[in-house]
């Protein structure tokens, strides 16, 4: 019988040595990526088939945006990842690959041009929002559902520059999209402001128009999120609050 380490749960107080590996990671991403930009991180499902129409949209959708002068990052795995490394590299540009070591191994697309693999979780993700001109964020699962809250996160706390967060695909996050406002955004867990970032598009000539909207003008383009008798909370809110 195998028995799985988890990682986490092992780390103690004496083994600090872990630092200077979490250090040598995010040298080796600041290294490898200083002077990507503009670049677009494009997430979404690993399980997605090559066969599925989303490959072709996502595909597609890196492909125009190389083809705008825009670098594409990805996690460097199978599915969506593929897709979008797979157009950013038929348009000619930086196909970037931040893959991570998992107990069942996440095996490289071949479309990137560049790829890292990091051990930590925390310093990938660095990687993906820090050298993004915006944030796409395909159909997928719960990875997906982990890097599109912790970047809105990241924006509502000023933690990183804002940047348009485009969700492609309307009914795949109409569940999603219906919870926060009929959910959470009455009991004022979150406001309409925190969200003025999220756009949600069904057409990839539209999501390229929203990138490019953004990256020249700083102008916000497409689909609104909330139906109009929604309104932004009157009361006061916190620097930062979650």
């Amino acid at each position: 019988m195998t028995i799985h380490e988890y990682e986490i749960n092992k780390l103690a107080k004496e083994e600090s040595w872990r630092m200077f590996r979490i250090i040598g990671e995010l040298v080796e991403g600041f290294d490898s990526l200083t002077g990507i930009e503009p670049a677009v991180s494009i997430y979404g499902s690993a399980r997605l088939k090559e066969g599925d129409p989303l490959w072709k949209e996502t595909e597609d959708i890196a492909y125009r945006l190389g083809k705008h002068g825009f670098n594409i990052i990805t996690g460097g795995g199978p599915g969506i990842m593929a897709a979008a490394n797979c157009g950013a590299s038929r348009a000619g540009v930086a196909s970037i690959g931040l893959n991570i070591e998992l107990p069942e191994e996440q095996v490289a697309n071949p479309y990137t041009t560049k790829s890292i693999t990091f051990h930590h979780f925390f310093v990938r993700k660095v990687m993906l929002v820090k050298y993004a001109t915006a944030f796409i964020i395909m159909p997928g699962g719960l990875g997906t559902l982990d890097e599109l809250t912790e970047v809105l996160t990241l924006i509502q706390t000023g933690k990183t520059k804002p940047f348009p967060v485009l969700l492609f695909g309307s009914e795949f996050w109409k569940g999603f999209l219906d919870w926060m406002e009929d959910i959470i955004l009455p009991r004022d867990f979150i406001s309409v402001e925190d969200l003025h970032l999220l756009r949600v598009f069904d057409k990839s000539e539209d999501v390229i128009d929203a990138v490019h909207a953004w990256h020249e003008e700083q102008k916000v383009i497409g689909k609104h999120l909330f139906r109009e008798h929604v309104q932004p909370s009157s009361k006061p809110k916190a620097k930062g609050k979650r």
